[in-house]
């Protein structure tokens, strides 16, 4: 589903930002409405009364703090430099990308980055922040309405200020083709993705593709000695978890396998899988953008499947905030490096 809709936040904010087109937002806007509405059956249902102190078991509900502002930049300058975020980048691996790889690479080294990062952080700024609930101030109806009323003004300026572009040819008769050679509509991708998040955290644990890169790359450092003994605070908080596992095999990271290989499968279907030998340029911003996606993602306890799109869902200021920082990192240095010549 993200490789057929290309459901890439970098892209669709480019999209934005170049041409005004807001379809690619409207689809990321329907992902959000249908996890709120679905989170908040969940919600319902296991903690009635979301008046007291409990949270609900393992969202992606965060502190509001400096650091995260700071890690929303980090993440959306990485994601300029290296042309996609994350999740994108996992499925632009099984397309064949020519930067992925190298993005992943530097990620792991930035999530090591932010491990050694870590300690300062939270003492200084994330042990005493706020882990603001939504329904905990306003309740399930409450939260429900004023998340819901937020996207629809969010949908209603982009379709008043925006440029649609000229109506794609109609559907074929041939449902092959419409389903696995055509692009989807962007709205068709969010509608998916937004589903698959609420059946996910109803069977499992919510959407989350950076738990097992960070797991593995705790690992590789403590292995190597870089760590220190303690990384305070930070397996107590809720969201992309990256304590050390011992098993070979997880959820999260057979989920990233799939990724992998199901975009592959649904980009050789459609004529995209189209591997190129990288230049050094590609390998340049790869790692250079990885590294700020890494550090981005440790501080910010989650990416924008992590942190903004499952913690928004579950009604997490926290997801709110990252997603603003985000954005304000990805065009502020999008447009410098245009400026300088170093990005295209």
């Amino acid at each position: 589903m993200l490789q057929r809709s290309r459901f890439c936040f970098f892209c669709i904010w480019r999209d934005w930002l170049d041409r005004r087109d807001p379809r690619g937002l409207l689809g990321i806007l329907t992902a959000l409405a249908v996890g709120i509405a679905g989170y908040t059956l969940v919600f319902g249902a296991w903690l009635p009364d979301p008046s007291g102190t409990r949270l609900p078991p393992t969202a992606h509900i965060g502190p509001v703090s400096v650091a995260l502002v700071l890690a929303g930049l980090a993440f959306g300058a990485g994601m300029a430099i290296s042309g996609s975020c994350i999740s994108a980048h996992l499925y632009r691996l099984g397309e064949g990308s020519s930067t992925s790889p190298f993005a992943l690479i530097g990620a792991v080294g930035g999530f090591i980055l932010g491990f050694l990062s870590w300690n300062d952080l939270y003492l200084s700024t994330i042990a005493g922040s706020p882990v603001l609930w939504l329904p905990r101030q306003l309740g399930y109806g409450g939260s429900l309405l004023a998340s819901l009323a937020i996207l629809a003004g969010l949908a209603w300026l982009l379709l008043r200020t925006g440029r649609m572009p000229p109506a794609s040819p109609a559907v074929t008769q041939d449902p092959f083709v419409d389903v696995f050679i055509r692009r989807w509509p962007a709205w068709i991708g969010g509608l998916f993705v937004g589903l698959i998040g609420v059946a996910a955290y109803l069977r499992l644990s919510p959407l989350g593709v950076t738990a097992e890169i960070g797991s593995r790359s705790r690992q590789l450092a403590v292995g190597l000695d870089w760590l220190p003994l303690r990384l305070e605070g930070l397996d107590s908080f809720r969201g992309c978890a990256t304590v050390i596992r011992d098993a070979l095999l997880t959820p999260n990271g057979l989920f990233i396998a799939g990724i992998v290989t199901a975009a592959f499968a649904a980009a050789l279907g459609a004529g995209e899988f189209k591997p190129k030998r990288p230049t050094g340029g590609q390998v340049l911003r790869g790692l250079t953008g990885g590294v700020l996606l890494g550090w981005g993602t440790v501080i910010g306890l989650g990416c924008t499947v992590g942190t903004l799109l499952s913690g928004i869902s579950a009604g997490a200021v926290s997801g709110w905030v990252f997603a603003a920082a985000l954005l304000a990192g990805t065009t502020v240095t999008l447009r410098l490096g245009r400026r300088l010549g170093w990005l295209a």
